[in-house]
């Protein structure tokens, strides 16, 4: 699964960047280049509109994966990069972004894009939401079709009474979660499973921020 992104408006960026005159261009190698909102390309010409606005970029580059912790041996490596500017300007998600305020403390850094979810790539350029990282996971009985994320009104226990001809009441143009459950439940000999009642979710497990402790191996 890829995260999600989008490039903010360039007047949106012009104003994080108001009475900042020398700027580090960070891209990522890995979700934003798979976006277009974030790799060698789109940091080029990022670089091209900083510079229509009268900035200096004191260097631009695209770090493999920005919100990998790895990262921080490679920024280590242009230190120099970030001493000489005013504040940094990365195109890589809300992590990514993250990473790198960690990794430059003293330094202004600011986000050039908008992350919108995780999901997958299901053709080329279209992106579909697939999980909502709940914390509590049903897919077990619904036969790997998520319906709190791809149901528009999370319902847990089957369509509801809107849905017509395997079509979404809310968005007509999308197909209906419940509808693909249930047709895939009838091709395995599944369909008991309509019978069992699902609890309502635990929402605390949704709860900001979260936190989990793994057991070391």
């Amino acid at each position: 699964m890829k995260t999600i992104t989008e490039q903010k408006p360039l007047e949106e960026i012009q104003a994080l960047l108001e009475k900042k005159n020398k700027i580090y261009l960070i891209g990522c190698g890995t979700c934003a280049t798979l976006c277009h909102t974030g790799g060698n390309k789109e940091v080029l010409e990022m670089k091209e509109k900083l510079i229509e606005l009268g900035k200096e970029v004191t260097e631009s580059v695209v770090i493999p994966t920005a919100c990998d912790n790895l990262v921080g041996e490679l920024l280590k490596e242009f230190r120099w990069h970030a001493d000489r500017c005013d504040a940094i300007l990365v195109m890589a998600c809300a992590l990514g972004v993250q990473n790198v305020v960690r990794h430059n403390p003293g330094k202004l850094v600011y986000p050039a894009l908008n992350t919108l979810f995780i999901g997958v790539e299901e053709e080329p350029g279209r992106f579909t939401e697939v999980c909502s990282q709940c914390g509590d996971c049903i897919l077990g009985r619904t036969v790997g079709v998520c319906p709190v994320t791809a149901c528009a009104k999370g319902l847990l226990n089957g369509p509801c009474g809107g849905s017509q001809n395997g079509k979404c009441e809310v968005s007509p143009e999308r197909d209906c979660a419940w509808a693909k459950i249930v047709e895939k439940l009838e091709e395995l000999g599944e369909l008991d499973k309509l019978e069992e009642i699902a609890e309502p979710k635990d929402w605390s497990k949704m709860e900001r921020p979260r936190s989990a402790i793994i057991a070391s191996v």
